[in-house]
């Protein structure tokens, strides 16, 4: 039997109906599994991440595959990191306020700070009801590690929403 190899892919191209397709097609001719994927429209470009599997020995056949499709769709293709899962708290933020530049940079700065790891990030801008402008939202899930104290992680978060004039929830994840 042979061994398989897991690989992430980036997809990068011009929004139109059948790049998935036309992805996953490659995937399927070559043997292989599609396991998880995120994929999006943003102005207009398509983006993705997808994770995959194939048999070992299909790998540099794949790769060739994606190259006939540049003129349709960047694919990136990278051997997935056999590591071990971040140890830690798992926590869930929430960010709302007017649009500004540098929340994210600030945020994912504190963050940093005390060597918390961003599992998941979303973020959109969407026009503010009644007041006008945009208002930015984030959504996150974090792997605290477990000598950060979570009081002064809220509390470093706290005054960083204070300073950004956001809302900022921090939760234990569920």
């Amino acid at each position: 039997m042979s061994s398989m190899t897991k690989l992430v892919l980036t997809l990068l191209g011009d929004d139109q109906p059948g790049l998935v397709s036309r992805v996953s097609r490659v995937v399927a001719d070559e043997g292989g599994s599609w396991l998880e994927s995120q994929l999006a429209r943003l102005a207009g470009t398509f983006a993705g991440i997808a994770l995959v599997e194939v048999p070992a020995e299909r790998v540099e056949s794949l790769r060739a595959a994606f190259a006939g499709l540049s003129g349709v769709i960047e694919v990136g293709v990278k051997d997935a990191a056999a590591s071990a899962p971040i140890e830690g708290r798992k926590l869930v933020l929430h960010l709302v306020g007017h649009d500004q530049p540098g929340i994210v940079r600030s945020v994912t700065e504190a963050l940093a700070a005390r060597g918390v790891s961003i599992e998941q990030l979303a973020t959109a801008t969407v026009e503010a009801p009644m007041a006008g402008g945009l208002l930015f939202e984030a959504d996150a899930v974090l792997t605290a590690p477990f000598d950060v104290d979570a009081d002064d992680l809220q509390a470093d978060l706290e005054s960083l929403a204070r300073e950004l004039m956001v809302d900022l929830d921090l939760t234990p994840a569920p």
